[in-house]
């Protein structure tokens, strides 16, 4: 099982989304989780985490977590070269490292330039930056790469951007 999670802030809440899918190259039949959480952290540049991780680790303890092959995170595992950890590294420590974690940023972060890769999908001259935990970084880019879709975002990644912002 491979898991997506984003989460779209509004009026001071947060809407988690997480699809549940089983092949990388899956476009449909995937199970959706949802949940609202109210009262969420402001935005701090540079700990989005705080912000972001309480809400999908609250709808991680809803979802059967045997069986995962990775976990995919809007944003970056690394922060920087020296591997501080970014939304995705945290979620892999709560996690105690048992279960990998890509991360999948639309946005260039300069400070990480060894640990992360640069996607280019369809006829985008806008990469995705990758970068991963627990996984070998070129195969959670392969992994990426390989998901449905033609264009920049992948079916399943588009998907569950627009299911968070469905309020």
């Amino acid at each position: 099982m491979i898991l997506a999670f984003d989460t779209y802030y509004y009026d001071g809440k947060a809407k988690t989304v997480c699809l549940e899918f089983t092949e990388w190259n899956q476009s449909e039949n995937f199970k959706i989780h949802t949940e609202i959480i109210e009262n969420v952290e402001e935005y701090i540049p540079g700990e989005f985490y705080k912000r972001e991780l309480p809400c999908i680790l609250s709808l991680l303890d809803k979802i059967d977590l045997n069986n995962i092959e990775a976990i995919v995170v809007d944003g970056f595992v690394y922060l920087d070269d020296e591997k501080k950890y970014g939304l995705g590294g945290r979620l892999y420590e709560k996690l105690e490292g048992k279960i990998p974690i890509i991360g999948v940023a639309k946005t260039n972060f300069a400070a990480i330039e060894k640990h992360k890769l640069a996607l280019l999908r369809g006829d985008s001259k806008k990469p995705l930056y990758i970068t991963a935990i627990g996984i070998e970084l070129d195969d959670a880019f392969e992994k990426v790469a390989s998901m449905a879709g033609e264009f920049r975002f992948p079916t399943l990644l588009k998907e569950l951007d627009r299911l968070t912002k469905e309020l």
